[in-house]
């Protein structure tokens, strides 16, 4: 009986695909299911995942092809990995190859190696009798590599860069000639310890009922919401949760829904926690999520804390899955190929893995709170606030009876300028980055259309260009009118436009900007709440990054532009 390997590769067909054993040194050994494997396709070579092995095919044999390289010689997706992957392939109706690509960093997907490894040399055979019969005579400078490759076990390439300089060349005319060998050795990984750095403040009653109502469900399936007003100490919560999964040998993941909130969240996992701790978002280069992601695989990471595509990553020996805002938008994939809930991908997770998955918010989704009254989710509220914090003061501005300029009112401008009298820094929220979302005519009444979906084009003064938020469409920011030549103008306001006027307003007062246009270099986000953490900066201006759970401890005012 034949051996059939049926591998998922990234394409839209709903399929896999069948293979035959390798023929080529480079598959010496049958793939496992979830290792990574070359294989030709069309007149391509892919990388695909072993999903299944089978007896036969619905092919007839002289159609198969053979696997061309193992990649991998143990599984790169566990059973519980493969599991997850499948399902959510099944529930969002989407080709399974696509569902692992987008699961996978890029590099993986292109061939990397999925573990930390070190080139090393070694002597052939062959070798071993050319060092001994003093060869190769006429060339010197191979003589003395053959010589540094013959120690015991072989030679790193990072020793032989400390050794010797420009030693490649040789080696690979050492290499053509069969005298020595490279190889990719991968590095034991040890598992991360975990420990105590600092203790926590003394839990209020509800904060403790919560933590003891999740702690009792450890080692079984579980979701809570924990429904807790702003301020009422939910992330310590997490932080207690997560102390218990790490003395009990576990690890925990937790899912955040802004790259905005990782700088933060991180800084007081590493003050709580003596404990190895990964973190994958977009921001990272490829080669920074793939170190990511190893560390997470291997074990070596106790805690890994992520954005949505963190849901998918191989944590070993997961006792606990946290949501921090399991409400908000941007657990959904709404781009791309592959669209999926993160939040919900948890929920499954933690049900396949059977552990407990808390569902943090102050505002639950309302499909959360649906799930609450069917019984599916346990509610633990939280309804006071922690370290004795007040209530904000709200005041509603009705804009049709104050003068406006560029969105901020007087009164707004006035308390402002009070509370940077009185020491405090100030948080300006709207959500609409840019300089102005619509470029309008006044002689004829054009506004720039984007020709790509027939929304408007956002202003982007800065950069000088029109932009589409919705397709991404890009075009040059037009002086003139293209129907009658009449000068245009930007109307409405944006986080850019916004920026401007405090700049006019409070020129003594350092101002920043935080939003998806000023935080796409790498660092960007963290130099911004480096800035305000020290009270550098007096003013952010900024979309909904700005309210994404950011602990300011001086920010005394708050003012939200076009509130309705």
């Amino acid at each position: 009986m034949a051996t059939i390997f049926r591998v998922a590769l990234e394409t839209p067909l709903r399929q896999l695909f069948d293979y035959l054993p390798g023929e080529s040194a480079h598959a010496p050994e049958p793939p496992e299911i979830g290792a990574r494997v070359r294989v030709p396709f069309g007149r391509q070579r892919r990388i695909g995942v072993v999903m299944a092995i089978a007896g036969a095919s619905e092919l007839p044999a002289a159609r198969l092809k053979p696997i061309l390289a193992v990649l991998d010689r143990e599984p790169l997706l566990d059973a519980a990995g493969l599991r997850l992957l499948r399902w959510a392939a099944d529930y969002y109706h989407h080709p399974v190859g696509e569902v692992l690509a987008s699961a996978l960093p890029k590099a993986l997907r292109v061939g990397a190696p999925a573990h930390a490894s070190e080139e090393r040399w070694t002597l052939t055979e062959a070798g071993t009798a050319a060092i001994a019969a003093g060869e190769p005579r006429r060339a010197p400078r191979q003589r003395e590599l053959l010589a540094l490759i013959g120690a015991p076990g072989g030679i790193t390439a990072d020793a032989l860069d400390a050794r010797t300089a420009r030693w490649r060349s040789a080696a690979r005319a050492l290499c053509a000639a069969g005298l020595v060998a490279r190889s990719d050795v991968a590095l034991a990984v040890p598992p991360g310890e975990a420990a105590l750095r600092a203790q926590g403040p003394e839990l209020l009653a509800e904060q403790r009922a919560a933590v003891d109502t999740i702690g009792a469900a450890f080692g079984a399936y579980g979701a809570f919401v924990l429904h807790g007003i702003t301020g009422s100490g939910k992330t310590e919560v997490y932080l207690r949760l997560i102390e218990r999964a790490l003395a009990a040998g576990g690890s925990a993941l937790v899912l955040v829904p802004e790259i905005g909130l990782t700088p933060q969240l991180l800084a007081r996992f590493h003050a709580r926690f003596a404990a190895p701790i990964a973190v994958l978002h977009s921001a990272l280069t490829d080669h920074e999520r793939l170190l990511a992601w190893r560390s997470a695989a291997a074990g070596a990471a106790r805690v890994v804390i992520g954005t949505r595509s963190a849901v998918f990553v191989p944590v070993p020996g997961l006792a606990l899955i946290v949501v921090d805002e399991e409400h908000d938008g941007s657990f959904k994939q709404h781009e791309g190929g592959f669209r999926y809930s993160a939040r919900d991908l948890a929920v499954v997770r933690a049900q396949q893995s059977g552990v407990p998955v808390v569902l943090g918010s102050a505002t639950p989704a309302l499909e959360t709170l649906h799930n609450v009254d069917a019984g599916r989710y346990t509610r633990l509220r939280l309804e006071r606030r922690a370290a004795q914090a007040q209530p904000p003061l709200l005041r509603l501005i009705d804009l049709r009876a104050t003068a406006v300029r560029s969105g901020l009112s007087t009164v707004a401008v006035l308390a402002i300028e009070r509370h940077l009298a009185e020491g405090g820094q100030v948080l300006v929220f709207l959500n609409r980055r840019g300089y102005a979302p619509t470029l309008l005519c006044t002689a004829c009444g054009w506004i720039a259309p984007c020709r790509e979906c027939d929304a408007r084009l956002t202003v982007h003064l800065g950069a000088g260009r029109l932009r589409c938020h919705h397709c991404g469409a890009d075009a040059p920011l037009p002086e003139r009118c293209p129907q009658c030549g009449f000068t245009v103008k930007p109307v409405g306001q944006g986080t850019e436009r916004v920026a401007e006027t405090i700049a006019a307003l409070f020129p003594h007062a350092a101002a920043a900007r935080l939003d998806r246009d000023t935080v796409r270099r790498r660092g960007d986000l963290e130099e911004v709440m480096r800035r305000m953490s020290s009270g550098e900066v007096r003013i952010l201006i900024g979309t909904q990054m700005v309210t994404k759970g950011h602990d300011f401890p001086d920010v005394t005012l708050v003012v939200v532009l076009n509130a309705d």
